[in-house]
């Protein structure tokens, strides 16, 4: 389906593996390449005395032995899977983000080994959800390592001010075709504070206004998207980051937006796409919007 491929970020852990698999996955889904890539500064102490056992293997080759092990366990997963690797003497946020720029996308795991076990996502994957210049799908640590596809499978995304321009609609709606999935585009609205539904005098039809305006907006935004793709349009009340969190609980892959401003130096994440990396039920996808 696509000359780019589909990069992994693998380092031996748990979560790095869990991506691998999802990745295989996706990959033959998409009829893509696979490539793994391993980064880290082992080149920095190449020169220095290894502490403990002399007969241990160095850093270079422990990590050749990850990308090795971790192909293995993609093509014992799809035995015909193009797939290539890579190791890459550089810090992993900054070669994921570069590796990313000729991606179809970049499939990281919710932590690495370095990861604390009380943080809820790892400072590579938020980096690299935060600067790449392609889709980040970010594998959250409670789900599975499978891609769902065919009936039964659900792919959310959260349509927000762009609506049709919007290149997270459009890569949900490619995931959904892919997958054979229904594609859960989701509205969220808000009442101003005055215009409260709770006072009995003020519910309905401010209420109503505002979700009819939400509904007019999803509606445009979905306008162009291929008939053959199963479609639910959903306008629910409340914020945007409680209402996708909720709808991750049913879903196989949730997609957002995150705009990118070519200015700006620090995360390009926005409240909403933060939120759902850290507390999703299921794998989040954080698309680059161009201002």
């Amino acid at each position: 389906m696509t000359g780019r491929p589909l990069v992994v970020g693998v380092d031996g852990s748990q979560p790095s593996l869990r991506a691998v698999d999802w990745a295989a996955d996706e990959a033959v889904l998409r009829g893509a390449t696979l490539r793994l890539v391993h980064a880290s500064l082992w080149e920095r102490y190449e020169g220095a005395t290894p502490a403990g056992d002399p007969g241990e293997p160095s850093e270079q080759v422990m990590a050749e032995d990850v990308v090795r092990t971790a192909v293995q366990r993609a093509r014992l997963r799809h035995p015909g899977l193009r797939a290539v690797t890579d190791v890459l003497p550089e810090e992993p946020g900054h070669a994921l983000i570069r590796e990313g720029r000729d991606a179809a996308a970049l499939v990281l795991g919710s932590r690495g080994r370095s990861g604390f076990a009380e943080l809820l996502l790892g400072s590579v994957s938020l980096t690299a959800a935060a600067h790449a210049d392609c889709p980040v799908i970010v594998l959250r640590g409670s789900q599975d390592n499978q891609v769902r596809s065919g009936p039964g499978g659900r792919v959310v995304v959260g349509v927000g001010e762009r609506g049709a321009d919007s290149a997270a609609l459009r890569f949900a709606v490619q995931e959904a075709r892919i997958r054979d999935a229904t594609l859960d585009a989701v509205r969220a609205w808000r009442c101003p504070a005055h215009e409260t539904t709770d006072h009995p005098l003020l519910a309905g039809e401010p209420a109503g206004l505002h979700e009819q305006h939400a509904a007019e907006i999803l509606e445009q935004a979905l306008k162009d998207v291929p008939a053959d793709v199963e479609l639910r349009r959903r306008t629910v009340e409340g914020p945007a980051r409680g209402v996708l969190l909720g709808a991750s609980h049913q879903a196989d892959l949730l997609v957002v937006g995150a705009r990118r401003d070519p200015g700006h130096r620090g995360l390009q994440l926005g409240r909403v796409a933060h939120a759902v990396l850290h507390h999703a039920a299921c794998a989040v996808a954080v698309v680059p919007e161009r201002t």
